[in-house]
């Protein structure tokens, strides 16, 4: 029987009910909501419902992860998806590194998703698909933390199974070849200087969404966990703003 570990201190889920229009707030690869809780908390402060799941086999132990696919990882983000469809009347999602592939993932499985809002989304990572085929290891040096403020820590498995790896590289092909059919608005956030997902893959989802209505936010003051970096507050007023004027458009319309 394979153990069972408890979730660790602050990697808990987070939910906050607001008004009738809901944000899924997802957490990347090997991260937990901590990463994403000051975005989560500004989106619940401005009114909205706010949900920040945490993704099966994350905030545990790696261990857990380890015995996880990314079928796993997407059912934990639709249960959250559905459960804010069930109480709002729009629902938009946000996510950060491999979150924003789920936010993708989920913005092609609910076309009725009112906006996509992505940090630093990874839909081909070509440094991980060299590390995945060359080691020969089953677990790799975590690869959180990549953040510009010394202040800041991201709380993140120490160790990463390439298994798990190998899910991710696995999902996040089959996330890439839906991008021509997403449409809903895009709101892009890049970090200019990202020690783990290529600014290049923002272009790349930029390029290839069908949404008409399609924006990339350069972060300079940020690396690759911007949502704890110096850009944070700039993040979450701009995914504000956006949720704000999209409503605003359809109710108009």
């Amino acid at each position: 029987m394979s153990q069972s570990f408890p979730v660790l201190a602050g990697a808990e889920p987070f939910f906050s009910k607001g008004n009738h229009i809901g944000v899924l707030v997802q957490h990347g690869f090997t991260g937990t909501p901590q990463s994403i809780r000051y975005l989560a908390e500004h989106l619940a402060a401005c009114g909205f419902t706010v949900l920040a799941p945490l993704l099966k086999g994350h905030g545990t132990h790696y261990e857990d992860l380890e015995r996880t696919t990314y079928e796993d990882w997407i059912a934990s983000a639709e249960e959250g998806y559905q459960l804010l469809a069930a109480q709002c009347d729009h629902v938009f999602v946000a996510g950060l590194s491999m979150g924003g592939t789920i936010a993708l993932h989920l913005a092609h499985r609910f076309p009725e998703t009112g906006g996509l809002m992505l940090i630093n989304a990874a839909v081909k990572v070509e440094n991980f698909e060299t590390l995945a085929s060359v080691t020969t290891d089953s677990y790799l040096t975590g690869i959180g933390s990549d953040i510009k403020d010394p202040d800041a820590q991201e709380l993140v498995y120490p160790q990463v199974p390439i298994a798990a790896v190998k899910q991710f590289l696995t999902f996040k092909e089959q996330v890439r070849k839906k991008l021509p059919f997403i449409n809903c608005p895009a709101l892009v956030f890049v970090s200019a200087d990202d020690h783990v997902v290529p600014p290049t893959d923002s272009d790349y989802i930029l390029e290839h969404l069908h949404s008409t209505e399609k924006r990339k936010v350069v972060l300079s003051n940020s690396y690759h966990v911007a949502t704890l970096d110096h850009d944070k507050q700039a993040i979450a007023e701009q995914c504000a703003a956006f949720i704000g004027r999209i409503v605003q458009g359809h109710s108009q319309a």
